[in-house]
């Protein structure tokens, strides 16, 4: 299958659509700021909280003339260019295709090395979220504002968080049973001139500088060592670094590795302050922020934050030849997380996270309709992902029963390069998404090789369903359409047969805004839909019911620039405790409950709306593999940037091979 690597066939057919969109374009940015003056977020009313009450309206007065003469002089120029603009969407292609040339400019694709399948597995890092990039008109009335500047943030911040190298800690103490196993876990060191010893079972991502040739973004494969012994890193893992500690009984260093990591800290430079002392919180928007804020690309400590993986082994780490290579500071803790792995009979590890997984290998993200705001969203993500398929969907009438004026919104980033790609359109939308091409993105990427030359691939899909409560039947048609196309994507792009398998799938995983959630009383047809027998929900224990730790993906929009959540920080904070959760996410409805009743969402059911998924299955894969769930997590990284929080899964493909 051929990728389209423009949005039309020919140069002819690129310039006149651009000369046609550029007749509109005066007309849609008037109206946009137009209408969006009209509509302050609840951060715009804060700031003009201390200025005269008159002040306002008399901007409005003023400007709103203006917009409208400009509007009306662009009116005439508009129309000329959607009569060019509309019967070209006939020709235009589902998708745009954006490969790096330059590998240098990627931080995470140079450092990707083929997967052979020779060892015990590999793990691959799916990552999904809902980023509000509408315009700006309309993404006010989700209380987020600026999109072009939010579209930019977003980018860095992700490719910020994915690009950290992933630190492991292998805790030599077989009988401990006290230390977390979450592998969301981060190592914590006491500051500078502190005594106080180490928990090594705080669970918690927190801020660590390192150096060492394991640790570097932009280290190449000539930098990585072969690693060897029991306890190492899958085959395949890139950007890992490792630490041992011989912990004691009763889940503490021992005083001498307590010393050894306060040396290394001292020796790594001057001890940051500590977090019990930032007293401090940052007056503007988090996509605003100033340089060293949390979460901002410039911050040495969100670029350098390490997920640390806390596991109980017996293998043999050179100790001395760790010490040289890694060197790090850390920042003391408030408190130990809350969010712990609570359910021994859990089989993964799930956390509430500050920051993206590290080594994310694919991101699938939605509502990415502004074509600007996409723009600049690639030429961020492209400083780690290599491949990107952006501005997916139609316009105009083509295929589908209604004018679409936006395209799907969806978005696919992957280290791993696409081998094909298909695109289908809902022809059901109701109300104002009727007015957006939402649809599906289905996806095939090779992952690796065998021996014997067969190619490893694996399939992911990517979706956003009808977002008007109570619109019951048209997302559950919705879904009998996605397993369709997604038989028929199988089918269609398969190369092998059962008898010559020229093609091994390690996986099948589908993601995105489903708009229904598992404990809602008026989504049950879509909790019981048969897609749910076929996929496999890692949050979810049955129809109606949310495994104990999971918890709502949909933020309250009135909250989002509240102190309390407008850091990454602070909202793993507060989404970490029930009291926070009841007051800053938006819980399942209820036929019980009105929305009146006090304390109504106390007697729900759930942690909130979780209508963001991340879905694997087994069926279709190669048969002596299997494939588990390693991590899952909720991030907070885009706090202040969008309404819905991020979600990650990391998927194990165990080959059921030993390590050589």
């Amino acid at each position: 299958m051929v990728l389209y690597t423009s949005p039309f066939p020919n140069s002819f057919l690129s310039v006149l659509h651009s000369f046609s969109w550029g007749l509109i374009f005066p007309c849609y940015w008037l109206a946009d700021r137009l209408v969006g003056s009209f509509v302050p977020t609840t951060y715009e009313k804060r700031q003009r909280a201390d200025d005269p009450c008159y002040f306002h309206a008399l901007c409005i007065i003023i400007t709103t003339p203006i917009y409208l003469a400009l509007l009306v002089a662009s009116l005439p120029f508009a129309l000329i260019g959607f009569l060019l603009w509309s019967p070209l969407q006939s020709a235009r292609r589902p998708y745009i295709y954006s490969r790096l040339k330059d590998k240098n400019h990627a931080n995470g694709a140079t450092l990707l090395t083929e997967w052979k399948a020779a060892g015990s597995g590999k793990s691959f890092c799916f990552g999904s979220a809902n980023v509000c990039l509408l315009p700006d008109s309309l993404a006010r009335f989700n209380n987020v504002f600026n999109t072009q500047a939010r579209a930019k943030e977003i980018g860095r911040r992700i490719r910020n968080g994915a690009s950290r190298p992933q630190i492991k800690i292998y805790i030599d103490s077989p009988t401990n049973t006290s230390i977390s196993a979450a592998s969301f876990s981060s190592l914590v060191s006491p500051q500078a001139g502190d005594n106080r010893t180490v928990n090594a079972g705080i669970k918690r991502t927190t801020s660590m500088e390192y150096k060492g040739e394991n640790c570097g973004s932009n280290n190449g494969e000539e930098n990585r060592e072969d690693k060897g012994g029991s306890g190492e890193p899958h085959e395949g893992e890139e950007n890992t670094c490792i630490v041992r500690i011989n912990g004691e009984e009763n889940g503490h260093m021992s005083d001498t590795e307590a010393d050894t990591v306060n040396g290394q800290a001292h020796a790594s430079g001057p001890a940051e302050p500590s977090l019990e002392g930032d007293a401090e919180v940052s007056k503007t928007p988090n996509h605003k922020q100033k340089e060293g804020d949390s979460g901002s690309l410039d911050s040495c400590s969100a670029s350098r934050e390490s997920l640390v993986k806390v596991r109980v082994g017996d293998g043999t780490v050179d100790q001395s030849t760790v010490n040289n290579k890694l060197l790090y500071k850390a920042s003391i803790m408030k408190k130990t997380s809350v969010r712990k792995k609570k359910h021994t009979d859990e089989t993964f590890d799930h956390e509430i996270s500050a920051f993206f997984p590290a080594n994310l290998d694919f991101l699938c993200l939605q509502e990415v309709f502004d074509k600007r705001a996409a723009e600049k969203l690639k030429e961020q993500l492209h400083h780690y992902f290599e491949y990107i398929v952006y501005d997916v969907g139609v316009y105009s009438c083509h295929s589908c029963c209604s004018f679409k004026f936006v395209n799907s919104g969806l978005l696919f980033a992957s280290r791993y390069p696409v081998m094909d790609a298909a695109y289908h359109c809902y022809p059901n939308g109701r109300g104002m998404d009727s007015l957006a091409s939402k649809g599906a993105l289905f996806l095939k990427v090779q992952v690796g090789s065998t021996p014997q030359d067969q190619r490893i691939v694996g399939y992911i899909s990517c979706t956003h369903l009808q977002a008007i409560a109570g619109d019951t039947t048209v997302r559950c048609e919705q879904l009998d359409m996605l397993q369709d196309w997604l038989s028929e994507f199988r089918k269609s792009t398969s190369s092998s047969s059962t008898a010559n398998p020229e093609e091994l799938v390690a996986f099948d995983v589908l993601c995105g805004d489903l708009n229904f959630d598992n404990c809602s009383s008026e989504d049950k047809l879509e909790q019981q839909h048969s897609l749910f027998t076929h996929y496999k929900d890692p949050c979810r224990v049955g129809p109606g019911e949310d495994k104990p730790w999971a918890i709502g993906t949909l933020l309250d929009p009135e909250g989002l620039y509240d102190e309390e959540v407008c850091t990454p920080d602070n909202l793993q904070k507060v989404l970490e405790s029930e009291e926070g959760r009841k007051g800053y996410l938006v819980y399942p409805t209820s036929k019980n409950h009105g929305s009146s009743q006090k304390g109504r969402k106390a007697s729900l059911k759930g942690n909130g709306r979780r209508i963001d998924y991340m879905l694997y299955t087994e069926e279709g894969l190669y048969l002596e593999w299997k494939v588990e769930v390693e991590e899952f997590s909720f991030i907070t990284q885009l706090a202040g940037l969008t309404d819905h929080l991020p979600v990650a899964m990391r998927l194990m493909v165990s080959t059921g091979e030993d390590d050589p």
